[in-house]
């Protein structure tokens, strides 16, 4: 009950420029996402990545300013600085080092996976709707569309069979994560951004290795050949 009553007070403090602006960004977000499920290149994936990190930078301007809170500032700059310039900067230099400047391949076709995000766009929604109760229509449908950025950058890791497009689907996930701490409760506390921030980077990099790692033994990043480690 206390948690609501404090969304409901940060929700009452936005401007409604504030909330208009978060709205187009949650748009923005969805359909960079839906632009990531149809890219068939790892490079423009990364960079579609970072598009979505300055959009969460934007998000979370537009929330400080509009609720008052100095905090988010700090938060966005850690955005720009993990998520728009070092995690696509490490991203570029290992599809460079293992030379994967190729069109990824996906297990279903590009429309049959639009077809799909449709509707789990729908379904996020569908499962945002008890929270309207608490804080109103605006966070359910900022938090719904978290929801479809989480569950479309999931299907782009299921459907995806290339290592690196897999990884960058991860980050993506957890920028739908981020996008529904910033605008549908309008912050975390700073200390639990920077350990989220610092894993990520973290798991990066170790995967990074576990690229080398699979180059190295199948000359390819491709995952079914992993299937041959089974157990007959």
């Amino acid at each position: 009950m206390t948690t609501s009553i404090a969304l409901s007070n940060s929700i009452a403090a936005a401007s409604p420029v504030g909330i208009q602006l978060i709205h187009l960004f949650a748009a923005l977000l969805l359909l960079l996402s839906f632009a990531m499920l149809a890219q068939r290149r790892v490079v423009n994936l990364v960079n579609l990545f970072a598009a979505q990190g300055a959009t969460l930078v934007a998000c979370a301007v537009v929330v400080g300013w509009s609720t008052h809170q100095p905090d988010l500032y700090e938060s966005a700059a850690l955005t720009l600085l993990l998520k728009v310039l070092v995690l696509p900067y490490v991203l570029h230099k290992l599809i460079g080092k293992l030379h994967a400047e190729w069109d990824t391949e996906t297990l279903v076709n590009i429309p049959t996976m639009q077809i799909i995000g449709i509707l789990l766009v729908i379904f996020a929604f569908v499962l945002a709707q008890p929270i309207s109760q608490f804080a109103g229509a605006a966070t359910r449908s900022t938090l719904g569309i978290a929801i479809a950025v989480v569950f479309i950058a999931f299907l782009m890791m299921i459907v995806r069979r290339k290592a690196i497009a897999q990884v960058v689907g991860f980050l993506a996930m957890e920028n739908g994560l981020l996008f529904a701490a910033t605008s549908a409760t309008y912050g975390m506390p700073m200390v639990v951004e920077l350990g989220i921030g610092l894993d990520v980077l973290v798991g990066v990099f170790i995967l990074g290795i576990f690229f080398f790692q699979i180059r190295e033994q199948f000359d390819s990043l491709d995952l079914h050949h992993m299937e041959t480690l089974k157990e007959d």
